[in-house]
């Protein structure tokens, strides 16, 4: 299924942004407007459309400055919902909450959905699509919510707006929890991530195809976007071996999987533009921390350096 037909855009190339530098972080300090200028002439020269997590200060910056700035990027904007229901399976323990921040978390997310949809019909030209959460109901996450709590807020954004909602989550769990909401999303969104899943570079590409077509198989008559898809290029070893992740192994991937997506008229969201600091524990060199395509100061890394010949 062609997504340029169901998201109505030209077909292009996607990665996701977020732009924190160095002492910046989520709810405490925001990138500057020059910052997120820069970042994003930075990636207006690779990419024609940016995934966005939420609907903080953060992602109003950005839509203020495409708009100022007149830059011919396209927007995926998303509502990031917090935990509804505890989860003790997450594996760094943090899915366990009081009924009462539970429930603030329920009011707050409704609340989301209202910022989601104003800032929808604020920017229609740039905003192209939108999805009501991020790996919410996969097993080993830290903000739990249940099917029915997302399906509802996909119908209370729909209602709102004139953009396709989507939700976007981990490949697993759209082959069998997430069923009831494919009904109802006017597309499925899935991350897939190999070097997490312990593939080596040499079973990357295929590993991705293989939870692609998993997807396009249960459901053929829906269009599937790969909303994450990327490669670390450091790791302390938790969770992704040492050997598996440097600057030429991500090289490898991106080159392999924007082929691929090209080739097959596959929306794919690079994970990621830049490497960001704050994520993760503190040490340097955890692997959250090095998903970018560009170092923290903007350097690109391996895979976005230009051919050189000698």
């Amino acid at each position: 299924m062609d997504y340029t037909e169901v998201l109505g855009i030209k077909k292009g190339a996607a990665v996701c942004y977020s732009g924190y530098r160095n002492g910046q972080r989520p709810g405490h300090i925001y990138p500057s407007y020059d910052e997120v200028k820069e970042d994003l002439r930075i990636i207006e020269k690779q990419w024609q459309y940016i995934r966005l997590y939420s609907c903080d200060t953060h992602s109003r910056t950005v839509l203020e400055v495409i708009k100022n700035e007149n830059l011919g990027l396209g927007v995926m904007l998303g509502a990031y919902i917090e935990a509804e229901e505890n989860n003790p399976n997450c594996p760094w323990g943090g899915g366990v909450y009081t009924p009462s921040q539970l429930a603030e978390n329920k009011k707050s997310n409704q609340q989301k959905m209202d910022v989601l949809i104003g800032l929808a019909n604020q920017y229609p030209e740039i905003i192209f699509t939108l999805s009501v959460g991020n790996e919410s109901c996969v097993d080993w996450t830290d903000h739990l919510v249940p099917v029915d709590a997302v399906i509802s807020y996909v119908k209370y954004v729909k209602t709102h707006t004139h953009q396709p909602v989507t939700f976007c989550e981990n490949y697993v769990p759209w082959l069998d929890k997430l069923e009831p909401l494919v009904a109802e999303v006017d597309f499925i969104s899935i991350h897939t991530y190999p070097v997490w899943e312990y593939k080596t570079i040499h079973e990357g590409m295929e590993f991705t195809k293989q939870n692609y077509d998993a997807i396009a198989k249960k459901y053929p008559n829906k269009l599937i976007v790969i909303t994450e898809a990327g490669w670390a290029t450091q790791s302390n070893g938790y969770g992704i071996p040492v050997a598996h992740v440097n600057d030429e192994v991500q090289k490898i991937y991106y080159k392999a999987l924007t082929h691929w997506s090209t080739t097959e008229t596959i929306l794919t969201f690079v994970f990621e533009a830049f490497d960001e600091p704050w994520k993760g524990s503190a040490d340097p060199n955890e692997p959250e921390k090095h998903w970018g395509l560009f170092t923290v100061d903007r350097t690109p890394k391996l895979a976005m350096q230009p051919i050189t010949y000698k």
